[in-house]
């Protein structure tokens, strides 16, 4: 199942800069394993904010999440989900 994501991150302004720094370490060593096991395929900055833009291809809605839920920076987030199915139009459709 594919689902488009949008992640809006929002740190306090007066976090220690040290835990800062050890918070987005652990979120980019997990959000890369799970890029290279395939789950997170896409990721796109939003240019000028703290925010992506992702697709996500699991077996299921917990499943997201999940792995959603499990993201260091969760407590911090804004996350809004849409989920995706095939269009009859798309040249690429399997």
């Amino acid at each position: 199942m594919l689902f488009h994501v949008r992640m809006d991150v929002n740190l306090p302004v007066d976090m220690d800069p040290q835990v800062r720094t050890e918070l987005v370490g652990r979120e980019k060593a997990y959000s890369q394993g799970l890029q290279r096991e395939g789950k997170w395929p896409h990721i796109w900055r939003v240019v000028g904010e703290y925010a992506n833009y992702s697709i996500f291809d699991v077996e299921s809605n917990d499943e997201l999440h999940q792995i959603l839920s499990r993201l260091p920076l969760f407590p911090y987030m804004e996350i809004r989900v849409t989920p995706l199915a095939q269009h009859p139009s798309d040249v690429h459709a399997r």
